[in-house]
């Protein structure tokens, strides 16, 4: 496992002013002038250029568990506290940030407020090891969240340039730092997704050097240059473990995928637990030809308990209920759900497309729908794949 204590060589000009815990305690209960907010209040310190906000769970009067959250006048995160009643520190999470004001660890801090516990770097620089060239030039590619490129046992499957360096892109950030992270949630506490998707695809096509590419989070018309760059860089098959309810977010994807036929786009259906037929989700319910939808299921192939289906929009289903991955931390576990039943098949095109290098897109469709069998009760167009590990029909 890798470990994320860590020396960050930068200097930090918006890091937060670190409170005693009598003054934690005191915006509890303060009598200070402060603005109403659903579930607190804003208390605004001008001598340190800051906004305090406080809320409480499940009400402010008989709470039982607060939130602390301290932003700059910027609205840039600083600091976040959370107590249990009357105040007892339960755990801190502070931002750090270099002197252009860019976000650069998340730290976990101690119920002191001043011992660092961990550190969690924030799209840090790339250093891979030196390895011998590639022999093979990249036809296989993941849409995500990013990857944990710092992971040693991930490293080796990483596709790379000419001259070593990561080859893919940050289409969120605009760099060529794939790093997984999503903060849109909750700016202290990321969401990781990549890099577990990454794992499947790295252990079930070992071969395959993989070129990682951050999807656009912030302007999805930007899959357009995503999709161009992947055709350009010779790709033919992308996984994308991803969707949403709105259509409007992926009609520039949509577009994007039509004028470039030769890639195959293999995504997961979802987690909803629903018809995607009668209820759609996006891009699985798109109208492509080079497009394969897949849903997960046991390995008796009954439908994941969360698993989306539908007989027009779903193509099929594998079992990726308990699923062996390795996490953002470099822990191995095991998961489950549609985002892992994709990249199992994607492993498979990827695979079967090396033994057979002439395929095109809907030949690679056809194969894969003639491995699929009937399940007992038809939820997909196709039936499931019992092992999509299994060579059989190359």
């Amino acid at each position: 496992m890798l470990c994320f204590l860590v020396q960050v060589a930068f200097e930090n000009t918006s890091e937060a002013s670190i409170p005693k815990s009598e003054q934690v305690c005191d915006w509890l209960t303060t009598d200070a002038q402060k603005t109403a907010l659903p579930s607190g209040y804003q208390i605004e310190d001008q001598k340190n250029k800051q906004q305090i906000r406080v809320s409480f769970r499940p009400q402010q009067q008989n709470w039982s568990i607060a939130t602390i959250d301290i932003r700059d006048l910027q609205d840039r995160p600083k600091l976040l506290i959370r107590l249990r009643a009357p105040c007892q520190i339960l755990q801190a999470r502070r931002a750090r940030y270099n002197a252009d004001g860019e976000l650069i660890s998340l730290q976990s801090l101690a119920h002191d407020l001043n011992t660092i516990t961990a550190e969690e770097p924030v799209n840090p620089p790339v250093i891979l090891p030196t390895k011998p060239a590639q022999t093979r030039a990249p036809i296989l590619a993941l849409s995500d969240t990013g990857v944990n490129y710092l992971l040693p046992e991930l490293q080796s499957h990483i596709a790379r340039t000419r001259n070593g360096d990561i080859s893919g892109y940050d289409f969120w950030d605009d760099d060529n730092r794939p790093f997984d992270m999503d903060l849109r949630r909750n700016p202290y506490f990321p969401l990781r997704h990549g890099t577990t998707v990454f794992s499947v695809l790295a252990a079930e096509a070992p071969e395959e050097p993989i070129i990682v590419y951050r999807f656009p989070a912030l302007n999805m018309c930007r899959y357009q240059e995503l999709i161009e760059q992947a055709a350009q860089a010779g790709i033919r098959i992308i996984n994308l473990s991803m969707g949403s309810g709105s259509y409007e977010d992926w009609t520039c994807f949509e577009q994007a995928a039509r004028g470039n036929s030769t890639i195959l786009l293999i995504t997961s259906a979802g987690n909803d637990g629903k018809d995607i037929d009668q209820d759609p989700v996006y891009p699985a319910a798109l109208d492509l030809e080079n497009l394969f939808v897949v849903s997960s299921s046991d390995s008796f192939g009954r439908p994941g308990p969360a698993a989306n289906l539908g007989r027009r929009n779903v193509d099929l289903l594998v079992p990726a209920e308990q699923l062996d991955v390795i996490d953002h931390r470099g822990v191995r576990s095991q998961t489950g759900g549609t985002s892992y039943a994709a990249p199992r098949v994607a492993a498979l095109a990827a695979r079967y497309l090396r033994a057979n290098p002439e395929a095109d897109t809907q030949q690679i469709i056809t194969f894969l729908k003639g491995r699929a069998t009937a399940t007992a009760d038809p939820v997909t167009a196709y039936g499931w794949i019992p092992d999509p590990t299994d060579d059989f029909g190359f």
